[in-house]
């Protein structure tokens, strides 16, 4: 039986009153735009995979009612109020939108026979339940087109419930993306997936319960479906800002925003609607620079950049602003001014930071240092429900610095587990270093109790005291967080600490994606998983044929490294192998029965792709996160 949660301490309670005494609650806005124009309600709304299994219900969301307790902090409640809003809602006539049912939303934009899509959801699951109840209500419609606005699974992971490859192949649907997008797309997924795909776990709390005690949101949306991922190759790349298209009819304005929420992004315009998609660079929240899952540090000046040319391209013709999350807003002097609460509240922090950086400040002292004008530190759009101003300034200083604060003491530290062996002795020993968490707990200095407590379990990580503490510790930091995905990592760390490991429920890096490795990717995706040691006397060289591209290589593995060229190689390979492209990634299979079964053809040493694989390392999707 999972353990039961505890309450929320005196010290938490009071902070959550602190909150509810500080923001405009009474501004009730965002109530009447995330409810405005609904259309109908799928009910209930879980959705069950082929096996039977749900990998969505947004109705365990309908606790999220009336005050918040004392174990949520009630700006977050109230962001989760909002986000868990669901249904079909008609943006405008002729624009409408899915939403709570996924992360992310889906919008459907009715064209002179069929429908265009932006953004697909996360699995294939939600997004033909989607479409089933955008068809309910306004008829099957077939879908002429897909837009995939960037380069997050959670906006093309859902496609195939909404077309297959065929429809795509035949050229009855075309997929438009931005430049760039299939190469983030799917390194994201693979390169770093096994890692990030385990911290996203924490991140989204899909592990957890849902109630006041719980997972009550994650600030962008509720969580990550637990789906089929899927992704077909785009038809259609955009490049340029100011790139048109008419689609079935619809006049479709393109804004490129690359390196901002996304490597590859762009905004679309409607410009017969008067309507605006953002994407995900303007949503009802701080976004993240840098994902707590771990990603390339996005840029916050350029991200400001592009909505500054968002106000000026489309700012005196807008009436309307929707998303891929969150509710629209409408009314153009409303959408300028949410546009430019978007724009300043990533320019502020990019600019302060680099002020102080240049004062000689670190990134963790400028994070407390910072102070939002109070414009924005009162706009609800702008408040650290996903992103946090706390991790995004430091994820600026890492930016421009990297991990070195310039301090030698910090240049060559001891591993954490060696660090912890030493204040457990400095504290004289770990039951003292317990005690000393204890009191900082009982104190109400909860970042204290978590540090001196994750120092004990580190030390030793059987000690059952420290173990019980820190997850006490993480739950009420959890509590207390305004930050859904913050509260999220908190409480998933108590839940192992107590439970036992979770692993990694939602798996972006699916079949579909990995299909798309071109086998330069493929190829690097091989080589980060040579376990270099055991390969540091293994050479061994294969010659790639890829047979529907007509693309050779030679990959050869010396000195743990694995390299490949497309030039002409001198001398014989080891053994040849011939592939479609699409069948490439059974080669990390390295058996023979997998090979055959993909249609692969060895020729020449039949034990030279046994020696490569045997050396290959994978990920483990169960690494321990909160101990050693």
């Amino acid at each position: 039986m999972p353990t039961a949660p505890k309450p929320a301490t005196p010290t938490i309670a009071a902070q959550q009153q602190a909150v509810r005494d500080t923001l405009p609650f009474s501004d009730r806005q965002d109530f009447e735009d995330a409810t405005r124009g609904l259309v109908a309600r799928r009910t209930p709304n879980a959705v069950p995979n082929a096996a039977g299994d749900v990998v969505w219900d947004n109705d365990t969301y309908a606790f999220l009612d009336g005050e918040a307790p004392d174990t949520v902090n009630p700006s977050l409640w109230r962001q989760s109020q909002l986000s868990a809003v669901e249904g079909l809602f008609e943006v405008v006539p002729g624009i409408y939108q899915v939403r709570g049912m996924d992360l992310s939303n889906t919008t459907i934009i009715e064209g002179d026979t069929g429908v265009i899509v932006i953004d697909t959801l996360l699995s294939n699951e939600t997004g033909a339940a989607a479409l089933a109840l955008y068809r309910e209500h306004r008829g099957d419609r077939p879908v002429s087109a897909i837009i995939y606005t960037h380069s997050h699974a959670d906006h093309f992971g859902g496609t195939k419930g909404f077309v297959s490859q065929e429809d795509v192949d035949s050229g009855r649907v075309r997929i438009f993306a931005p430049e760039g997008f299939l190469e983030h797309a799917v390194s994201e997924n693979v390169y770093a997936g096994v890692a990030m795909n385990r911290r996203a776990a924490y991140m989204y709390g899909a592990a957890l319960a849902r109630g006041p005690q719980g997972q009550v949101g994650a600030g962008l949306g509720q969580t990550i479906s637990t789906g089929e991922v899927s992704l077909i190759e785009p038809t259609d790349l955009v490049s340029t800002t100011g790139h048109e298209e008419v689609v079935d009819g619809v006049r479709l304005v393109f804004q490129m925003a690359p390196g901002t929420e996304a490597p590859a992004e762009m905004l679309i315009y409607l410009p017969d609607f008067h309507a605006l998609c953002a994407a995900e660079d303007a949503t009802h929240t701080l976004h993240n620079l840098l994902t707590l899952r771990g990603a390339v540090v996005r840029d916050p000046h350029a991200w400001a950049h592009y909505l500054t040319e968002t106000i000026d391209l489309f700012g005196g013709d807008v009436e309307v602003v929707f998303a891929s999350h969150h509710w629209p807003t409408w009314g153009r002097e409303r959408v300028v001014t949410f546009l430019q609460n978007q724009r300043d509240i990533y320019a502020y922090l990019h600019d302060q930071t680099l002020r102080l950086l240049n004062k000689g400040l670190t990134g963790p002292e400028i994070a407390e240092e910072i102070t939002l004008p109070p414009a924005l530190e009162n706009a609800w759009n702008a408040r650290g429900y996903y992103g946090s101003v706390s991790h995004n300034v430091k994820a600026i200083y890492q930016r421009y610095l990297g991990w070195f604060d310039g301090n030698p003491a910090h240049l060559w530290e001891h591993t954490p587990v060696e660090r912890a062996k030493r204040y457990a002795k400095l504290a004289g020993g770990v039951d003292a270093l317990v005690t000393n968490a204890r009191e900082a707990f009982d104190a109400g200095d909860f970042r204290w109790a978590a540090e001196a407590a994750n120092h004990a379990v580190f030390a030793e990580p059987d000690h059952a005291a420290a173990r019980e503490l820190l997850a006490d510790t993480y739950e009420q930091l959890g509590y207390g967080s305004e930050n859904g995905t913050w509260r999220d990592f908190y409480l998933s760390g108590a839940t192992e600490l107590r439970d036992g490991q979770f692993g990694t429920p939602t798996e972006t890096n699916a079949p579909d994606v990995i299909a798309n490795l071109s086998p330069e990717m493929l190829f690097d995706a091989l080589a980060i998983q040579v376990n270099g040691p055991a390969a540091w006397d293994v050479t061994v060289a294969i010659d790639v044929v890829v047979s529907d591209t007509d693309q050779r290589y030679r990959v050869w593995l010396t000195n743990g490294v694995l390299s490949y060229s497309a030039a002409p190689q001198q001398g014989d390979a080891d053994a040849t192998i011939t592939s479609r492209r699409a069948a490439l990634p059974a080669l990390a299979a390295g058996n023979p029965e997998a090979l055959a079964a993909a249609g692969i053809e060895v020729t020449g040493d039949a034990t030279a792709l046994g020696r490569l694989t045997a050396v290959l390392d994978p990920g483990d999707k169960n690494f321990s996160i909160v101990t050693p």
